[in-house]
């Protein structure tokens, strides 16, 4: 796989070593490393060793490649505490989405109980969707492929 790069991004500069990186796991392809913020320990963050911006810009090499080794590098963090009895795997795509870096990546947030605060709020809007609006939906987004 042909590696690009962006001068202007942070995570093109910790590829290239620009930038100090607490690494966790590395390939030609994909590197994992401890987001700085360390919303709970052990937080890692996955990402293609090619500058990307989001998941949309993903070929299907590149999402194999990636997508690939996720379970793995989950693995290993787990791994290295046994308090962790979950994690949430995370990613953003654009500003309304949260994105804040644009090169896309992956949150492995590893949870230790309900109360480690992290959260993440899913409102339930099923009592404004009837099936044919469900049907509606579905038919939509079946056209587009």
């Amino acid at each position: 796989m042909e590696h690009h790069y962006d001068d202007n991004c942070i995570f093109c500069k910790i590829i290239k070593g620009d930038i100090p990186s607490y690494t966790v796991y590395e390939d030609d392809n994909v590197k994992a490393f401890l987001d700085i913020s360390q919303g709970t320990p052990g937080h890692t963050l996955v990402i293609p060793k090619t500058h990307v911006p989001d998941l949309f810009a993903y070929d299907e090499e590149l999402a194999q490649t990636v997508f690939a080794k996720i379970p793995e590098i989950a693995r290993a963090v787990k791994a290295f505490d046994p308090k962790i009895t979950g994690m949430n795997l995370l990613n953003n795509n654009g500003t309304v989405a949260y994105q804040s870096v644009f090169h896309s990546h992956f949150h492995l947030v590893p949870r230790y109980t309900d109360q480690d605060d992290f959260r993440m709020i899913f409102k339930d809007n099923s009592a404004n969707y009837d099936a044919a609006k469900l049907t509606a939906i579905a038919d939509q987004i079946k056209a587009q492929f």
